[in-house]
């Protein structure tokens, strides 16, 4: 009897023993990346940044590559982005209504615009594309579309037909093919083209050049948090064997972000050319 009673006891406070403590989970943070390239690409270049950013701040990073930039957009101006890496209005725009903040950003090469028409259109002046159907990846891409589009109006006094075709891709697929007469395009999307399609197209026109994109955090997220963040970007920055990756990107030089880098974009006037997502 006594051994039962023992053993009932034995039982009874193993039964409610306290269970071995969990490592506790780190917080997670997304980090989204504004959709010029394929989405591929994206996850190829960003994922080992992603990685370098999780084992230098102890959090867990989730990459978000929206299938669209409108998409994008809708995610950055409701805020839903801990951090993200948009385009240089895009910046002007989640700052003013999120209060985004610039991290760091390319600090060597400017963004222009390009449009782009076959070699064997005929169309050697920007001035020809009047009445004429451009394809952009999307209203408010920067370089590729925004600014061309503001530059046809206020440069050279032309319309044109404006066609979405959801990225650079298949914005230069589009005139290849015979679907557009011209599309806008960025130097870095222009020049990752498979050699037959570059091959089969001409820049026609190249926009001024403004501060490129930054990587961007929403206030929310700690001022310490925000610290780590940006000086493992700067030692990205600084390691040789992350540069092909911030080609990917494309950074060049990576250096760091201030907002009044972009007061420049901020008195051009064009929320007269922004289609709301």
């Amino acid at each position: 009897m006594r051994r039962r009673t023992v053993l009932s006891m034995i039982m009874a406070m193993a039964a409610t023993a306290p269970l071995p403590l969990r490592a506790a989970e780190p917080p997670t943070y997304t980090l989204a990346v504004v959709p010029q390239f394929d989405l591929r690409q994206l996850e190829s270049a960003w994922r080992p940044i992603i990685e370098r950013l999780e084992a230098s701040t102890g959090v867990r990073f989730v990459l978000v590559t929206e299938q669209s930039i409108p998409l994008f957009e809708k995610g950055l101006h409701a805020g839903a982005y801990d951090f993200a890496y948009m385009n240089p209005f895009h910046y002007v725009l989640a700052n003013r209504r999120q209060g985004y903040a610039a991290l760091v950003r390319d600090t060597e090469t400017p963004l222009s615009g390009l449009v782009v028409v076959r070699k064997d259109s005929g169309i050697t002046d920007v001035k020809a594309l009047n009445g004429r159907k451009v394809a952009f990846p999307a209203p408010n891409a920067f370089g590729a579309a925004l600014i061309p589009r503001a530059e046809f109006v206020r440069k050279f006094g032309i319309q044109i037909t404006e066609s979405y075709v959801r990225s650079h891709d298949s914005a230069y697929l589009n005139v290849v093919l015979g679907l557009a007469d011209a599309a806008g395009g960025i130097r870095a999307t222009f020049e990752r083209q498979k050699p037959e399609i570059r091959e089969m197209l001409r820049v026609v026109h190249e926009t001024a050049a403004y501060t490129p994109h930054p990587l961007a955090a929403h206030p929310r997220v700690s001022a310490d948090l925000v610290s780590r963040v940006k000086a493992e970007m700067l030692n990205i920055g600084r390691d040789p064997a992350m540069a092909p990756l911030l080609a990917a990107i494309p950074i060049k030089t990576i250096g760091i972000a201030a907002d009044s880098d972009y007061d420049s974009l901020r008195i051009l006037g064009l929320e007269a050319f922004v289609v709301e997502p």
